[in-house]
């Protein structure tokens, strides 16, 4: 015994005690599934006289119906380990669809029903029902000649009737029977038994290989004129992604979110960081990358075109929805061969308070439909605990213009964003860019500010201005290890004032020419120093730097080894 509430329940598991059962059954109540309930629509007769507006509740019908589906198609894949033939009864208060809205997952649940091999009895848990021209005591009397003319009684027979078409189709398209307008429910548990109690299983092989989606109709023939046949009149073929519908490719991205295995027809790569943006809150940017060679372009006019769909998700630790977004990205570039040699990458970003989330990402690529997925683990540390108080350390090859929304993100400075590198490989010919910040750091005194010691018996420094800015003294530099000797180190650049005063933070910027460094691999160090607070850190990464393309040599210009910082 399954019920549907918030979430689907298994009230009691398969069972030959008839008192398990009865206890299961009795332990429901009339007022169950009353969120279920069927909302006003524009054209039914559910409107009170007082009211001055219809509220249309379409969707509110098109979710609950879409709920409904699912649970009958979970509870078909959780029985189809089991071979033999199954029975489904299924008590419902009518379901209400809207046109094509829910033709996906009606779809959905039958073919899971019938690869189950489970047949579907529906039984209309309202019973026999006395249908009025005004309706029942749930709503206010009606306005003009409907209620005479007999438009209203049409009305609520087409809207009864539409509650149970639903049910119908669910039981002649898996081989069962629906029970509607009876308030004895016996006949329904009369029919299993009897249905059950004998059958022939016969399997084919279809000729027709297309996998089209189509309802194809099956006919099975006898030659005795003594006996009535009864089976299932078709089924839905299985459907390629290039004739899916656009909910049947939605749902593929929602049921692979959902998934616990993960998506490896595509490679894709994740990367996460985080900038502190408020007391508590923190910016936590999200690169996705999938390497040129897995998307297929296909030619559109001058330009090979392709795109890519993009859903992810963030929860708590609790399994809470924390944040999740859903995108479509459309390339287009003169010659695709490039792009195949490159990696395709997309940023967004999420705001959160401190704590450990579950981040999943799912790409997939419109042509053929193949889908990659990447999740992890995030943890926001609480850097309160921690003495010097420091941002993830971006580091990117690529700045490309900012627009209007972007300008308030922590990765944008002078109106370049930074495009986060996530490999950590670099050319020669390239420049490395490095953004990272210090939070909070102490404020130095005057002494400190300017690195001078006072003589004794010399005269004090005045106090500082309470209202002015308070200086602090961090100091910071880059190094480039490898192996134990120091290969390259940029000037040591320090922070007298806060550059970002609205997030309490110095945001350091470099851009560091590799040039000068030979191919190889490399240990970043960034060296940071908080001098007025006797705190510091020594963050590293690994860096590879290959060789420039020989195909496009670089410019003759003088080699530079110096870098920039600010």
């Amino acid at each position: 015994m399954v019920s549907l509430d918030t979430t689907l329940s298994l009230d009691q598991d398969f069972t030959a005690s008839k008192d398990l059962l009865l206890k299961a059954v009795n332990a429901y109540g009339g007022t169950q599934g009353s969120g279920f309930a069927a909302g006003a629509t524009s054209t039914s007769n559910q409107v009170e006289d007082a009211s001055s507006f219809t509220p249309d509740e379409s969707e509110y019908n098109d979710i609950n119906t879409d709920r409904e589906l699912f649970a009958i198609e979970d509870i078909s894949k959780s029985l189809a380990y089991l071979n033999e033939k199954k029975s489904l009864l299924y008590f419902s208060g009518g379901i209400q669809r809207d046109g094509i809205e829910n033709q996906a997952s009606l779809h959905a649940a039958i073919n899971a029903s019938v690869r189950a091999n489970i047949s579907i009895y529906s039984v209309d848990a309202r019973g026999l029902q006395a249908i009025s021209p005004l309706g029942d005591a749930t709503t206010g009397n009606l306005r003009g000649a409907n209620s005479f003319n007999g438009a209203a009684l049409q009305n609520n027979l087409d809207s009864n009737f539409n509650t149970q078409e639903v049910m119908a189709t669910l039981s002649s398209d898996t081989g069962g029977k629906a029970f509607f307008d009876s308030n004895d429910f016996s006949p329904a548990f009369d029919r299993i038994q009897k249905d059950t109690s004998a059958y022939y299983v016969i399997g084919y092989h279809s000729t027709d290989l297309r996998r089209d989606g189509r309802y194809r109709r099956l006919s099975v023939k006898i030659n005795r004129g003594d006996v009535k046949v009864e089976y299932r009149p078709g089924y839905y073929a299985p459907a390629d992604y290039q004739h899916a519908t656009k909910d049947e490719r939605e749902r593929q991205l929602e049921e692979e979110l959902a998934s616990d295995l993960p998506s490896t027809d595509m490679t894709v790569y994740m990367q996460a960081l985080y900038f502190r943006t408020g007391d508590n809150r923190f910016f936590v940017p999200i690169s996705l990358v999938v390497p040129g060679s897995q998307i297929p372009f296909v030619k559109g006019g001058d330009r090979d075109k392709a795109t890519l769909d993009i859903i992810g998700q963030v929860r708590d630790t609790a399994g809470h929805d924390i944040g999740d977004i859903r995108d479509t990205v459309k390339l287009a570039v003169d010659e695709s061969q490039q792009v195949r040699q490159k990696n395709v990458q997309y940023t967004t970003g999420f705001n959160l308070p401190v704590g450990k989330y579950h981040v999943k990402f799912v790409v997939r690529e419109n042509e053929t439909g193949r889908m990659g997925s990447f999740e992890t683990d995030l943890t926001v540390p609480d850097l309160k605990k921690v003495p010097l108080k420091m941002s993830s350390v971006l580091l990117a090859s690529q700045r490309m213009p900012a627009n209007k929304k972007q300008l308030d993100s922590p990765l944008v400075r002078d109106g370049q964003q930074l495009v986060p590198n996530l490999p950590h490989v670099f050319r020669q010919d390239q420049h490395m860019y490095l953004l990272y910040e210090v939070y909070d750091p102490a404020h130095a005194t005057g002494a400190q500010a300017t690195g001078a010691t006072t003589a004794p018996g010399a005269t004090p420094a005045p106090k500082p201005d309470k209202n002015a800015p308070q200086p602090v003294r961090v100091m910071t530099s880059i190094e480039f290890l490898s192996g134990s000797a120091k290969a390259f180190e940029t000037p040591l650049i320090q922070a007298t004032q806060l550059n970002e005063p609205a997030r309490d933070a110095v945001a350091f910027q470099f851009d560091v020419p590799l040039d000068s460094l030979k191919p190889g691999t490399y240990i970043c160090q960034i060296n940071v120093i908080d001098d007025a607070g006797g705190t510091f850190t020594f963050p590293r990464t690994a860096v590879l730097i290959r060789p420039a393309p020989s195909a496009t040599p670089a410019p003759a210009t003088p080699a530079s080894s110096g870098a920039s910082g600010k």
